[in-house]
């Protein structure tokens, strides 16, 4: 098997962290890779935030968990994260554009022993006034929107098996 297929099928959504952070080398590889995901008419309507700052991160933390009416970590104790945004007004497809971003970003980030984990309400964590202010402060647009938290970092658990998938999901019309 090629080792492209084999990260597809071997990669895990991981849930518990080191709090190690990744390689500044892993992590200009992984943003590459979002970098290069292929976009509806090249229109390149994605920007990806990439936090290293651990204030920055916890501060991401607490306003997810805001969204989510709870009081927890909702990155696991992961280290880095990527915000993956899109700008609406570039392209009407804006949002696969970004989600492909994401997704190339996590099969790299599993070829390199990199661990990581999409982590939703992004979209809503910009939409709130403190998430406006962020973007502010990073010199980004007020019309960016959220599409998810990629965040990253190197296990602390078992890596889990691939969970059961449905008969149904592939329709062969032949």
């Amino acid at each position: 098997m090629n080792e492209t297929i084999k990260n597809i099928l071997e990669r895990r959504s991981i849930r518990q962290y080191k709090p190690d952070p990744i390689k500044e080398e892993e992590l200009e590889l992984i943003l590459h890779a979002g970098i290069m995901a292929a976009s509806g008419m090249n229109k390149q309507p994605v920007t990806l935030v990439a936090v290293t700052d651990k204030a920055t991160r916890d501060e991401l933390s607490a306003l997810n968990a805001k969204v989510m009416g709870r009081d927890m970590d909702p990155f696991y104790g992961a280290p880095n994260l990527i915000v993956t945004l899109y700008n609406p007004e570039v392209s009407p497809i804006a949002i696969y554009d970004a989600t492909l971003a994401m997704g190339n970003m996590m099969n790299a980030a599993h070829s390199l022993d990199v661990d990581s984990c999409w982590v939703h309400r992004a979209k809503e964590t910009f939409e709130m006034p403190e998430g406006k202010a962020l973007l502010k402060k990073w010199g980004l647009p007020e019309n960016l929107v959220g599409v998810g938290n990629l965040i990253l970092g190197y296990r602390d658990c078992e890596y889990p098996a691939a969970p059961p998938k449905r008969d149904d999901i592939v329709v062969y019309v032949k």
